[in-house]
C-alpha cells in the first residue's frame, strides 16, 4: 500500500488504553483568560518528534518517563490540564479544573527507518503515530494537549502531540515541550512560563486604527474550489543556502531592492508559483497572509516566557496578474511592507478589532505562510538526546504552506504544501531556479 508520501508502507499501531495526567501538584482552578489572539487560531496542531535508541535506555521505559515528566511540568503549565469552554462573552476560555492531559502509549510493528521521509507532511502514515480522541466534533471536544509515545521495534521511539493553537503559538509550543524535556532530565526549566495574558486584553474602549484586510473575504472569480475536487498532492522542496542566496540575488537583480531577508524572497517566490500553478485569472484578487512575531514588537515588549499566542497576522493583497507579469521585486516589496506595518499599534488595533467583530481571518484565495525555520524543535532532549526528525503530521488547511528547518546545520528551508494533482505539477517546474 503506498501512502501519500510514496512509501509503500502500512503502518499498523497498536495502542494502548489512554490515560489523564493530571498536574503532579494541586495548581490553581478556575477560568484562565485567552487573548484575542488566541481567540483567532484555534486549530489543533499534530507534530511528530523521532528519537532514535540510546543503547544503554532502549525504549522500554520511554512512556513511563515521559508520563512522569508531564505530571511535573504541567504544575508550571496547568492550564494545559484544562478544558475549553465557552465564555458568558461568547469566547474560547480555559477551565482549569485540572482534568489533565490524554496520554497514550502504543507499539509499531516495524523500525523507525521505516517510515520513510517525515519531512513532509502524510496523514495516512504519520497520524498513526498521534492521537486523536474518539467521536470528537469540535475543540470543545478535544483536551488542549494530547500526547502519543510510540515504540519502534529499533529501540526507538516517536513522540506525537496534539496541540491546541489557542494554548500557544510555535515559540510557546517550543519553550513548553523543552521545558517538559528539561523536566525528564531533572533539570530545572531555563525559561518558567509566564502565564498572565491579561497583558494583552483589548482596549476599554476599543479602537480601530488600521484597516484589517486580513479579515476581509476575496470573491473567488477564478473557481479555484473546482480544482480543489481533484486529488490532493502533498510535497516537500528542499532550498539549500545556495539556492536561498540565488533567490535573494533574484529579488535584487533590477536594483528595485537594496536588500531582503530569505524569508522575504522565499514567501515571495512560492507566492508567484502558487498563484501560478491554481491559474488564477488576471484580475483574481489574491492575498497573502503570515504570522509575525509580535513579542518584541509590543511596547513594552511581551515578557520572557510568555505562554499563548504573541503571534500577529499580516498581509498584502495583489492581483494575481500584476504579482505574475512583475518581476520577483515587486512581491518582495509587498512582503517587507506587510513586515514594516506590524507595530504595537497595529497588534492592538487587531485585538480590538476582533474584540468588535469577532471576526476571524478569511482565507478565500489566500496563501498562509507559517514559519517554523526559527524554531529550535530539534533541540528538545527528554534524555535520548535530539530528535533525528521532528515535523508537522499534516497541514491544517489546504490553504498553507510550512517552511521547516532542515540539514544538520538548520541552513536549509524545506517548503511543505499540498495541492491538487494537476497544479502541484505546474508548482514542481516552476520550483528549478
Amino acid at each position: 500500500m503506498e501512502n501519500s508520501n510514496g512509501n509503500v508502507l502500512e503502518l499498523r499501531v497498536k495502542r494502548g488504553e489512554p490515560t489523564l495526567v493530571s498536574p503532579a501538584e494541586e495548581t490553581q482552578k478556575g477560568f484562565y483568560f485567552l487573548s484575542n489572539l488566541d481567540q483567532n487560531i484555534a486549530v489543533i496542531v499534530r507534530t511528530i518528534y523521532c528519537f532514535k535508541s540510546d543503547e544503554e535506555k532502549g525504549n522500554d521505559k520511554a512512556g513511563e518517563e515521559i508520563r512522569n515528566a508531564l505530571e511535573e511540568v504541567l504544575v508550571h503549565y496547568y492550564p494545559l490540564a484544562g478544558r475549553l469552554e465557552i465564555s458568558s462573552e461568547g469566547k474560547l476560555i480555559i477551565n482549569c479544573s485540572g482534568e489533565g492531559a490524554v496520554f497514550v502509549e502504543a507499539e509499531a510493528d516495524c523500525l523507525l527507518d521505516d517510515i520513510g521521509d517525515v519531512t513532509k507532511p502524510d496523514p495516512d502514515t504519520l497520524g498513526k503515530l498521534v492521537y486523536d480522541i474518539p467521536g470528537a466534533k469540535n475543540i470543545l471536544e478535544m483536551p488542549p494537549l494530547v500526547a502519543q509515545v510510540t515504540k519502534f521495534k529499533c529501540g526507538g521511539f516517536v513522540l506525537g502531540l496534539c496541540l491546541n493553537h489557542c494554548m500557544v503559538d510555535g515559540i510557546g509550543a517550543m519553550e513548553f515541550v523543552n521545558s517538559w524535556g528539561e523536566t525528564a532530565r531533572g533539570m530545572p526549566l531555563s525559561v518558567p512560563p509566564c502565564l498572565d495574558r491579561s497583558i494583552l486584553k483589548s482596549r476599554d474602549p476599543p479602537q480601530i486604527e488600521y484597516l484589517h484586510p486580513e479579515f476581509s473575504e476575496i470573491k473567488d472569480i477564478s473557481c479555484t474550489n473546482d480544482l480543489y475536487e481533484d486529488k490532493m498532492l502533498y510535497r516537500s522542496f528542499c532550498f539549500d543556502p545556495e539556492k536561498l542566496e540565488k533567490l535573494k540575488m533574484k529579488a535584487k537583480e533590477n536594483g528595485a531592492l537594496e536588500k531582503c531577508t530569505t524569508f522575504e524572497a522565499l514567501s515571495a517566490f512560492v507566492w508567484k508559483a502558487r498563484t501560478k500553478a491554481l491559474r488564477l485569472l488576471p484580475e483574481q484578487e489574491t492575498k497573502l497572509l503570515f504570522a509575525v512575531d509580535g513579542r518584541p514588537k509590543f511596547s513594552p515588549p511581551l515578557p520572557k516566557g510568555y505562554f499563548g499566542n504573541g503571534i500577529v497576522l499580516t498581509n498584502s493583497i495583489c492581483q494575481a496578474g500584476e504579482l505574475l507579469e512583475k518581476p520577483l521585486s515587486f512581491a518582495v516589496g509587498l512582503v517587507q511592507d506587510a513586515i514594516k506595518m506590524v507595530n504595537d499599534g497595529y497588534m492592538r488595533s487587531a485585538i480590538d478589532y476582533f474584540e468588535v467583530t469577532r471576526a476571524r481571518p478569511s482565507l478565500d484565495s489566500t496563501l498562509l505562510i507559517t514559519t517554523w525555520s526559527r524554531l529550535s524543535f530539534h533541540a528538545t532532549d527528554f534524555g535520548w538526546g535530539e530528535p533525528v526528525l521532528s515535523g508537522p503530521v499534516a497541514l491544517p488547511e489546504k490553504e498553507v504552506i510550512l517552511f521547516l528547518s532542515h540539514g544538520k546545520e538548520r541552513k536549509s528551508i524545506n517548503v511543505l504544501l499540498g495541492l491538487p494533482a494537476p497544479a502541484m505539477k505546474t508548482f514542481q517546474e516552476l520550483m528549478h531556479i
